[in-house]
């Protein structure tokens, strides 16, 4: 009994300081796992793809008992699903909320690290007959949490979809449905009251394709838009390189319009379908690689939206496996970066340390005199922010802020990006703003990616591996979240922890 006691602790301790370490790393990638699939490999082939990846959260849409048991002691965060038909029962009854709580989430823990709780999905737009008792339900899970002392590990929320928001553009001006105006307010007051997050389901690949032509495909797929393009937010003047920034911003000012401003988004599903019919001309291998891999790469850049800087866009693809047995059009089937064997899709990787850190070609990449002042400033905010360039180093009070001009700053910030990318195929061009030099263009104590007094040797690689993630060109990111110091001495007891648990 003591032997089972100490290792219990041992977990208990071992998760609080992966969580911990996971908090202080910032941005994460996770995945959806749905299971409408023909050959749904075991829950422990499952979790061995997920360890092959490095994939380190994931969504279920239930509380399968295989795949809580298959997560155990593997420290991937895991959000668990209340399915639209036990909502009911729930929000009915505390007794079977306590009862579900003590069967799907305190059964499993500490072993499996359960993080947080889905109620439902989209089940204002997809169920809205149980949407009078969605908030009450959410309230009977919390005081089961509380009851169980687990409401500090455990935090609840409900996906909701884009659908709920009238006019999400501009973003300044979204509001809520005002139809859902009660079952809105009541949601956000749990979410602030519990310190839980908005998840939210955001999809450019339905806002672009239902979007009549209004914006360009680029918009959608993280694509670096012609000065010609821009989309701008005509109230506060942000500049927004992507549509999925735009539905996060979106809403955020949706939930501010109801006076709440500290509850932060997470996008519970995004992605793009890989293959579709021949009315589904966008559903396509290319752009479902394009869309993920550059989602990948502003995520983890660390950085929030325009409106929430500071604010990292925590999000899980849509989906793990392509669900082969999903009924509607046949793009709904092809979702997944995965087939059911375990091989990709298509090429990708969870991932943004997996770029070259050297200065192979031994040339920089550089801003060209005679550049146009607005491209070279679409060329900076796109290499600072879907582009992943750690540009730390051109903020106030850093070593190549000066000279404090456009071209200056798009240098570092193109350079960065180039070293880092090159080998994954990433080009010095930039609108034709940008051209490749063999001369170092470091200068004084500002030291450019690549160059042979880098102690770093294309440093943006190295940083963003340990959570110092690029932060934006106006001055307000992802900030350095984490010391070296401090990461190197949390490694150890963790290392201590896992040789006793499993000794």
């Amino acid at each position: 009994m003591e032997g089972m006691k100490l290792e219990r602790w041992l977990t208990s301790v071992l998760f609080l300081i992966v969580a911990t370490v996971s908090n202080a790393l910032g941005a994460f990638v996770g995945v959806n796992i749905g299971t409408d699939v023909t050959d749904l490999p075991s829950a422990s082939n499952l979790v061995a793809i997920l360890k092959a990846h490095q994939i380190t959260h994931v969504r279920l849409y239930d509380a399968n008992e295989h795949m809580l048991q298959a997560l155990s002691k593997t420290g991937i965060e895991v959000i668990v699903g209340v399915t639209d038909e036990e909502i009911l029962g729930i929000g009915e009854s505390a007794s079977v909320a306590a009862a579900w709580i003590s069967k799907n989430v305190a059964a499993y823990m500490p072993f499996t690290n359960i993080t947080a709780i889905s109620v439902g999905s989209e089940v204002l737009t997809l169920v809205p007959k149980v949407a009078p008792v969605l908030v009450p339900a959410m309230n009977h899970l919390h005081k089961a949490l509380v009851a169980s002392n687990l409401n500090f590990r455990v935090k609840i929320s409900t996906p909701q979809s884009m659908d709920i928001i009238s006019r999400p553009f501009p973003p300044s001006t979204a509001t809520f449905d005002s139809s859902w105006n009660s079952t809105i307010y009541q949601l956000l007051q749990f979410l602030q009251n519990t310190n839980s997050s908005y998840m939210l389901n955001a999809y450019p690949y339905y806002g672009y394709t239902r979007g009549d032509g209004i914006f360009p495909i680029e918009y959608a797929l993280f694509r670096p838009l012609s000065p010609v393009k821009q989309i701008v937010d005509p109230n506060t003047l942000f500049h927004y390189n992507s549509m999925f920034e735009a539905m996060v911003d979106a809403t955020y000012y949706a939930i501010e319009a109801f006076n709440f401003n500290n509850i932060p988004i997470v996008v519970t599903e995004t992605g793009w379908p890989s293959f579709g019919a021949v009315n589904e001309p966008d559903a396509t291998e290319k752009n479902a690689e394009t869309y993920n891999n550059n989602l990948i790469l502003r995520v983890l850049n660390g950085s929030g939206p325009p409106s929430q800087p500071k604010i990292a866009l925590n999000t899980y693809l849509y989906e793990l496996f392509n669900e082969d047995k999903r009924k509607g059009p046949v793009s709904e089937k092809n979702w997944g970066i995965f087939y059911a064997n375990g091989s990709s899709v298509y090429p990708f990787s969870f991932s943004a340390s997996n770029q070259s850190n050297g200065n192979s070609l031994g040339s920089f990449c550089v801003a060209k005199d005679d550049s146009d002042t607005d491209k070279l400033q679409a060329g900076l905010s796109w290499a600072c922010g879907q582009g992943q360039a750690n540009c730390v180093a051109i903020q106030p009070g850093r070593p190549c802020y000066f000279p404090n001009n456009v071209k200056s700053h798009a240098s570092y910030a193109y350079n960065d990006y180039y070293q880092k990318m090159h080998n994954a195929g990433g080009t010095c061009d930039f609108d034709g703003t940008a051209t490749t030099t063999t001369e170092d263009p470091s200068y004084g104590s500002c030291i450019y990616a690549g160059s042979a007094n880098s102690s770093f040797g294309g440093r943006s690689s190295s940083s963003a591996a340990i959570g110092l993630g690029p932060v934006s060109p106006v001055g307000v990111g992802a900030g350095l979240n984490l010391q070296v110091s401090t990461f190197q001495y949390l490694i150890s007891p963790i290392s201590v922890l896992f040789a006793l648990m499993m000794s």
